[in-house]
């Protein structure tokens, strides 16, 4: 379950983001692994449909961060390159859909809330990674997160770009 920082993924980016990012971590994409540890991608399923009665739920929690006038070529891409991979325990695309909103808003998998308990605020204040991992392992079961850093193209600091759950 990957969560990205909406500014960090506009400052990283070689094309800037068409609106203003909310300073906060959006659902990026559920990512399902096989038994080795791999990430399947672009598995046999039936074709993205538009999804009408999650999209209101999905705008807040999962934008296009570069293109918030597009959020459905996001979540088609989503769909067809890791979601049509999760078939079992997912059991079709409103599932997958589905699932992504039930982490986030309701099984403390969202990394903003996560972060904001443990007084961890968004802002130009450097933080140890390591705080940042503690605070995330306390409510996820002692379970290691993985984190991708990049460079910020306009200031060249190295921010936190992504949060792995």
């Amino acid at each position: 379950f990957t969560q990205q920082y909406q500014p960090a993924v506009c400052n990283s980016n070689p094309t800037p983001c068409k609106d203003p990012p909310d300073k906060l971590f959006t659902v990026h994409g559920l990512w399902p692994s096989d038994s080795n540890g791999n990430d399947p991608k672009y598995c046999k399923a039936p074709p993205y449909q538009t999804m009408k009665i999650l999209e209101p739920h999905l705008v807040i929690i999962w934008p296009n961060v570069l293109n918030r006038n597009d959020h459905e070529v996001f979540w088609r891409k989503q769909w067809d390159k890791h979601g049509s991979c999760a078939s079992s325990p997912i059991q079709n695309q409103t599932h997958y859909f589905d699932t992504v909103i039930k982490m986030y808003t309701t099984q403390k998998q969202n990394v903003s809330e996560i972060l904001s308990k443990a007084n961890i605020k968004p802002g130009r204040k450097s933080r140890r990674l390591v705080d940042i991992e503690n605070a995330i392992r306390k409510v996820i079961n002692n379970m290691t997160p993985k984190f991708k850093c990049q460079k910020n193209t306009r200031t060249s600091l190295t921010e936190l770009v992504e949060v792995r759950l």
